[in-house]
């Protein structure tokens, strides 16, 4: 059970204290845990909604994202400004891009990138509870978390070195197939239709983002794989609130 609890520790602010430095092995495995810590997180967030029914809907909807956030100690949503800096300021140029992205100093586009993506988590949430919808809150965390093991399976680390460099070396590429087909099926026997269309938006939005990644930077990087899930939680959130 050891890379479930090293993936626990890394994507999620809980307090996880491991034995000592894993083994790169471990580090590779840890990923195919990815889709369990998402399906935990979504099964406290689905608790938590209903614990909140009947609170005001406005404050309902805060204190689910701001539970959301906590969960992940801010870990992709730091990758996302960080990107987002990079991407207006590397000019289309690689090398520049990466070296932005290292900046740990947050721009304007940075800052404006978070409150427009936490403002449509907030609203995309209002709009779910006031439907009634709180499977949602299961799936998203989910399908987001399996599109990092997906990401790892697909796509080179650009960076020498490092964490992401020994998941991406060591990770069990048939066992990470098995696993995105289990999750898959998991989120259809959850959500029915709605598994069905969240995977399908999923998909979409895979492909793009893997897409622009690979155009500028011929890879993924930590930053990148965590800007991915962010936007791909923005997307299901709202595009199953709007369905």
């Amino acid at each position: 059970m050891l890379p479930f609890w090293i993936a626990l520790q890394f994507l999620s602010s809980l307090p996880i204290r491991l034995p000592g430095m894993p083994a790169p092995e471990e580090l590779g495995r840890s990923l195919l845990f990815y889709p369990l810590v998402g399906l935990l997180f979504g099964a406290i967030l689905w608790a938590l909604n209903g614990l909140l029914l009947g609170a005001p809907l406005l404050l309902h909807a805060a204190l689910l994202l701001t539970v959301w956030v906590v969960l992940s100690g801010a870990l992709h949503l730091d990758g996302l400004a960080d990107s987002a800096d990079a991407w207006l300021g590397g000019f289309g140029d690689r090398e520049r891009t990466l070296t932005i992205m290292k900046d740990p100093c947050s721009g304007p586009i940075a800052v404006v990138t978070l409150v427009l993506v936490l403002l449509l988590k907030f609203a995309a949430l209002l709009a779910l509870i006031e439907q009634q919808h709180g499977v949602v809150l299961i799936i998203v965390p989910l399908i987001a978390r399996s599109a990092l093991l997906g990401l790892f399976l697909t796509t080179s680390y650009v960076r020498a070195g490092g964490l992401g460099q020994a998941l991406a070396d060591h990770l069990p590429r048939l066992a990470g197939k098995q696993v995105l087909v289990i999750s898959a099926v998991v989120c259809v026997l959850i959500a029915g239709l709605s598994g069905v269309w969240g995977l399908a938006l999923a998909a979409i939005g895979f492909v793009w983002l893997r897409h622009v990644m690979m155009r500028r930077l011929g890879g993924t990087t930590g930053d990148t794989a965590g800007a991915l899930l962010e936007l791909l939680e923005v997307a299901l959130l709202v595009g199953l609130a709007l369905l």
